[in-house]
C-alpha cells in the first residue's frame, strides 16, 4: 500500500493535469500485456503494424516485470496541458543518477534486461542511454499515440469535468469514492491498495496532482517515495474511445448543411471549376459560387488557382463528413 497524507493546504492545492507523455509511457503496459484491457485491443492491433521499425526490445524493456515504469519518464506536469515536446525536454535533462535509480527500481528485485545494461555503467553511458530512450519515446509517440491524442484529450477533459463536480459537491471523500476500488480516503489520508511498493508520503504543502489516464488500468502513483504526491488514475469513458463510428447516413449531411450543398460537396472528390460544377448539377454558376463561398468559409472545401480558373476540392474535414 502507498499512502498520501494530505493536510488542509494540500487539499486546497489539489489540481488536475493532462499529460501526453504520461499517456505515451503508460500505453507501453497495454502494448506489452494485452490482457490488461480488452478495450484497447483495437488500438494495440493498429499500433503493432506501425512500430515495426522501432527498437521494440528497448521500448518494452521500459516496463518492469511487475508492470512498473521508471518515474523519470513521467515527470510531474507543471502546467495544465503541457505539449509532449516540453514534457520530454524535462526527461532529457534528468541526471544520470536519477535515471539509474528509476530504471533499477522499475525492475527490482530482478536485474535489468540486456537492452538496459548501460544503466550499470558510468554516468556518460547512462546519459547516452537516456538520450536513446527519449529519442525512441518521441518516435513512438508520433506513431502510436499522437494520431489519437485529440480524441483521447476529449475523454480526459470530460472525466476532469465530472471529478471537479464531485469535489464541489462532496469534497475529497466524494472525489475519490468512485475513482477506483483500490483507492480509499480516510481521515486526511489517501490509501492506494494493491501496490508493490509500501510507503507513506507526507505531502507537506506540495499538494496532490491528479492525472486522468486512458491507459491506466488502476491508480498509478510514483514508485519512489521521494517523489511528490501524484496519481494517474483510470479515466471514465474509455469504452467509447475506440468504438467504430456508425455508418454514414446520406440524409444526415443534407440535414446539416442543406441538400444543394451536400450534393455539391459530394462532387468535389476531385478538383473542379465553378462552371463544371454548375454543368454537372444543372444549376447556374452564380448559385454554385454562393454555396462554394459558404463551404470555403467553413473549411469544408479548399481552392487553388489554375491559370484563369479557380479549382475547388473537398478539404480533409469535408472528406470526413462525406465519407465517414
Amino acid at each position: 500500500m502507498i499512502s498520501f497524507v494530505l493536510g488542509v493546504e494540500d487539499l486546497a492545492d489539489t489540481r488536475f493535469a493532462l499529460s501526453p507523455l504520461h499517456e505515451t509511457v503508460l500505453s507501453l503496459r497495454v502494448l506489452r500485456d494485452p490482457s490488461l484491457s480488452a478495450l484497447h485491443l483495437p488500438w494495440r492491433r493498429s499500433v503493432l503494424g506501425r512500430i515495426g521499425a522501432l527498437d521494440t526490445e528497448l521500448l518494452m524493456s521500459l516496463v518492469g516485470p511487475r508492470r512498473t515504469l521508471p518515474d523519470f519518464l513521467t515527470p510531474r506536469p507543471v502546467t495544465f496541458a503541457a505539449a509532449f515536446e516540453d514534457e520530454l525536454a524535462v526527461v532529457r535533462r534528468t541526471g544520470p543518477g536519477l535515471v539509474r535509480r528509476d530504471l533499477l527500481a522499475a525492475h527490482a528485485p530482478d536485474p535489468v534486461p540486456a537492452a538496459l545494461r548501460e544503466v550499470t555503467a558510468g554516468e556518460e553511458r547512462v546519459a547516452g542511454l537516456c538520450d536513446a530512450i527519449c529519442d525512441l519515446v518521441q518516435r513512438y509517440w508520433e506513431l502510436a499515440v499522437e494520431p489519437a491524442w485529440p480524441r483521447m484529450r476529449l475523454v480526459l477533459e470530460a472525466d476532469m469535468t465530472y471529478r471537479a463536480r464531485r469535489l464541489a459537491l462532496g469534497g475529497a471523500r466524494l472525489l475519490f469514492a468512485d475513482m477506483h476500488p483500490n483507492l480509499r480516503w480516510d481521515d486526511g489520508v489517501l490509501h492506494i491498495d494493491k501496490m508493490i511498493s509500501r510507503h507513506r508520503v507526507t505531502a507537506a504543502g506540495r499538494g496532490l496532482l491528479l492525472v486522468p489516464s486512458v491507459f491506466s488500468h488502476k491508480p498509478a502513483p510514483p514508485v519512489s517515495p521521494e517523489e511528490p504526491p501524484m496519481l494517474a488514475y483510470p479515466s471514465r469513458g474509455v469504452a467509447t474511445l475506440w468504438a467504430t463510428p456508425p455508418p454514414a447516413d446520406a440524409t444526415a449531411l443534407a440535414s446539416l448543411i442543406g441538400r444543394p450543398r451536400a450534393r455539391l460537396l459530394g462532387l468535389l472528390e476531385e478538383p473542379l471549376p465553378t462552371v463544371e460544377i454548375a454543368r454537372r448539377l444543372r444549376v447556374t454558376p452564380s448559385a454554385v459560387s454562393q454555396h462554394l463561398r459558404v463551404l470555403y468559409a467553413t473549411g469544408l472545401v479548399t481552392r487553388a488557382r489554375d491559370g484563369r480558373q479557380v479549382l475547388y476540392r473537398r478539404s480533409e474535414l469535408g472528406d470526413r463528413l462525406t465519407t465517414r
